[in-house]
């Protein structure tokens, strides 16, 4: 037995095991992703559960130095869908089986913007029949707020974290009170307290990150107890800050391959989350959703964004499926899934197995 092929067997891996995973060879990152595979049927089984993701409006509060929708950037267009749209789409979600949808803004944080998603779930619960599950990912708010979404019909919030280490997220995020990552930890402890299935993530391959970073991030997800994880290489978007460091980064075949590595040890530690395959994997990669999935992801979310917004909700470049019109892009997904040999989840909100859990021990 080799080293990896020790570390594997294990029931709980260190920081060192981890480290050790992330640069595994060829031959072993085989035997790792086996070994995540199997994790995954055992654990939450063969099946992809999906998500309709409405980008409801690039008009953000923050200026993120790596992300195209930062306040900053003036060079593209600003849009709010209408609530009409919104409906529609969560509609179109609803009829197609989807059982689940992503609501996705850039963060804004005041009474008429909380107002509106408050409606707005209204709405969409009148339209559907209460027979949706819905994630809202809106950023940084009051606990106030987050439980009215909450009372309203809202289930699971995903809140990003990026990168766990206090001193990296320093280089990715101006240095003010509207950019603390204490406060966004807060918030994840908020979301939990109020009852959300709670959600977080971070970007593999940015500049000045170190395969030690990434390591500590995977523990960090652990020990704040999330219900599922949201992950994907970095891809530098030129209208950004952090462009002017592109020549620091990994080859994006690199970064890719060291994401699908970090999804796998995820995976493993946290075993029965759900873990989603992120569509930043597909521009770099065109099968990057369907290795993710063979590999230990089991959500997928196809945009259902009315195609006249999609290339304007851009964090990074060579975002996939802008111009595909939805039944398109299912009928795609529907094929792709199949190739890896799981089935989708239709009709079924797919709530992760660690949420109920946990709220198990906490009872």
């Amino acid at each position: 037995m080799n080293v990896i092929e020790s570390i594997l067997s294990k029931d709980e891996l260190t920081r060192q095991d981890i480290t050790l995973l992330l640069q595994a060879n060829d031959e072993d990152r085989a035997k790792l992703f086996a070994k995540s595979a199997e994790v995954k049927e055992k654990y939450v089984g063969r099946k992809v559960y999906l998500r309709g993701l409405i980008e409801l409006s690039n008009i953000c509060s923050k200026n993120c130095f790596y992300c195209g929708i930062r306040s900053g950037n003036q060079d593209f267009t600003r849009y709010n869908l209408s609530d009409d749209e919104v409906v529609e789409a969560a509609r179109y979600s609803w009829q197609n089986g989807y059982a689940s949808i992503a609501i996705q803004s850039g963060e804004v944080s005041n009474s008429a913007f909380t107002q509106r998603i408050t409606n707005l779930l209204k709405k969409i619960n009148a339209a559907t029949s209460s027979e949706l599950g819905i994630t809202l990912s809106m950023g940084e708010q009051t606990e106030e707020t987050y439980r009215e979404w909450f009372d309203n019909g809202a289930i699971r919030y995903l809140l990003r974290i990026e990168s766990s280490s206090r001193e990296l997220y320093a280089k990715l995020h101006p240095n003010n009170k509207a950019h603390d990552f204490g406060k966004r930890v807060e918030c994840l402890r908020l979301l939990q307290r109020v009852g959300y299935q709670t959600g977080s993530g971070i970007m593999v391959g940015l500049p000045f990150q170190t395969i030690e970073n990434l390591a500590d991030d995977l523990l960090w997800l652990k020990e704040m107890d999330v219900d599922m994880v949201g992950l994907g290489p970095y891809v530098e978007h030129p209208d950004t800050p952090l462009y002017k460091y592109k020549d620091m980064l990994l080859p994006l075949d690199e970064r890719f391959a060291l994401a699908l590595r970090v999804i796998a040890i995820l995976r493993i530690i946290m075993k029965d989350i759900n873990i989603v395959a992120p569509t930043a994997l597909q521009a770099i990669d065109k099968l990057g959703r369907e290795k993710a999935i063979k590999i230990g992801s089991n959500v997928v979310m196809p945009n259902v964004t009315p195609g006249l917004y999609r290339n304007e909700y851009k964090l990074y470049n060579n975002k996939p499926s802008t111009a595909e019109a939805d039944e398109d892009c299912k009928k795609c997904l529907e094929a792709r899934i199949r190739l890896t040999g799981d089935e989708i989840g239709y009709n079924e909100h797919g709530n992760p197995i660690h949420f109920t859990q946990r709220n198990k021990r906490i009872l």
